[in-house]
């Protein structure tokens, strides 16, 4: 099958449709959020940005993810999770315009961090929610090509937003009242997804009834419990865990490359802040790229070559033109790096998340996405935090690069050794 026809085939679904729309309207908003929130805290031009500042905010902004993700877990797989999609959004949307208002008027950074943690919070029941859901709207023989259009289309609606926002950067200027225009902006837009989640039947998206169940307080404070049994329960399935450590690979990766990006566009490409986050907004659009392309090469791919061919490929893919691009250290090769980045993680990502809800229990899918969440945000951080360690202040590091190519080919090597046995050997001929 062509790809136009697999998705026409997916969105024939009216139900998936609705989830789908509502994930494009959310990560629209998301994306006008970040570049809110990376205008504010890395290209304000009355503040300096460094490799231990950047690693300091991206952990004030996706550590939280890792926190809350088992208390997360607990709930979306007891409450509806259409409710979570109608009642999520409005709070967010809330919390964005406090957090405008506290720019506005002055209020100190960590008053601003602070509503931006309440908002990502919130975002992490949202996330959750619309992973756990996907096989409810969807057959099982159309799940990868699901998988391919929806987080794949939602990291597209991301880049279109943050590209978005610089235009209303632009508009609105690159001061804090600036920052308070994009961040109303963004709560606006997100309230819309509720709207959207609303015309899903309730109970559709489940979890289902089950009786045995504890209550939630009770849940709660197991809730280390229930995590361990949740990574228990992907441990004994090696091909799920074999794709989350592909995922953690490549977003440890993911995060040295990020700090070093914005230290070189920053201080070596440019000295102006403006002219800075202009040229990372277009790295960062072709790596939005590069996971539209995904959308189209990965069902493709996995049904000529299998994921367990298909993910260590693409991590190989990355170590080396990643490398081979970026030591050059031209602007234009950075820019074709975030293009590789994109298809080649994006593909991983896709992978990912069709082997845990392929190979991952209904009732534990809620727990399987909180670790993942901590996974992709964790690793995320801790790139950033090793990056602090191997950046001068120009961003220019051929160790840092080293790093990345070397530990993408380990991790596509780790991601063979951890499959089962059977699944790492090639298919046997059939006998005449």
């Amino acid at each position: 099958m062509s790809y136009v026809s697999d998705l026409r085939v997916v969105l024939r679904g009216r139900n998936f449709r609705r989830l789908f729309a509502t994930r494009l309207v959310s990560q629209f908003s998301d994306g006008i959020f970040q570049l809110a929130v990376g205008g504010y805290a890395f290209f304000s031009p009355e503040r300096q940005a460094s490799a231990t500042a950047i690693a300091a905010g991206l952990a004030v902004l996706l550590l939280p993810y890792s926190i809350l993700g088992p208390f997360v877990g607990v709930f979306i797989d007891r409450w509806s999770r259409r409710q979570i999609l109608v009642i999520a959004p409005i709070v967010r949307g809330l919390l964005l315009v406090l957090a405008a208002c506290f720019v506005a008027a002055g209020a100190p950074d960590g008053v601003f961090y602070l509503a931006a943690l309440g908002v990502l919070a919130v975002n992490r029941f949202f996330l959750s929610a619309l992973s756990a859901a996907l096989p409810h709207v969807v057959p099982a023989e159309h799940l990868m090509m699901a998988n391919a259009v929806t987080p794949t289309s939602g990291t597209v609606a991301t880049f279109v937003g943050a590209g978005a926002g610089v235009v209303l950067r632009m508009v609105a200027g690159s001061d804090d009242n600036g920052v308070a225009v994009l961040l109303v902006c963004s709560g606006v837009i997100f309230g819309l997804s509720s709207l959207i989640a609303r015309t899903l039947e309730r109970s559709l998206l489940g979890p289902a009834y089950d009786p045995d169940r504890p209550q939630a307080r009770e849940a709660v404070r197991r809730v280390l419990t229930g995590l361990v049994d949740g990574a228990r329960h992907i441990a004994h399935r090696r091909s799920a865990a074999a794709a989350l450590g592909s995922i953690a690979t490549h977003r440890l990766m993911f995060g040295i490359s990020t700090a070093t990006v914005v230290m070189l566009y920053r201080y070596s490409f440019t000295t102006d802040a403006d002219d800075a986050l202009q040229g990372i907004a277009l790295v960062l659009g072709a790596v939005g790229a590069g996971s539209f392309a995904a959308v189209l090469v990965t069902p493709w791919a996995t049904g000529r070559f299998r994921i367990e061919t298909w993910v260590p490929a693409m991590l190989v893919t990355c170590g080396v033109l990643e490398f081979a691009l970026c030591a050059t250290f031209r602007e234009w090769a950075f820019v074709l790096a975030g293009l590789v980045i994109g298809v080649a993680g994006q593909s991983v990502k896709i992978c990912a998340d069709t082997v845990v809800q392929r190979d991952i229990e209904d009732a534990y899918l809620g727990r399987a996405f909180s670790v993942y969440d901590m996974l992709f945000n964790g690793m995320t951080v801790l790139g950033a935090v090793l990056a602090a360690v191997l950046l001068p202040p120009d961003g220019r590091s051929y160790a840092a690069l080293a790093v990345i190519g070397a530990g993408y080919l380990l991790g596509a090597l780790g991601y063979r050794m951890l499959l089962p046995a059977g699944v790492r050997r090639p298919p046997v001929p059939a006998a005449d």
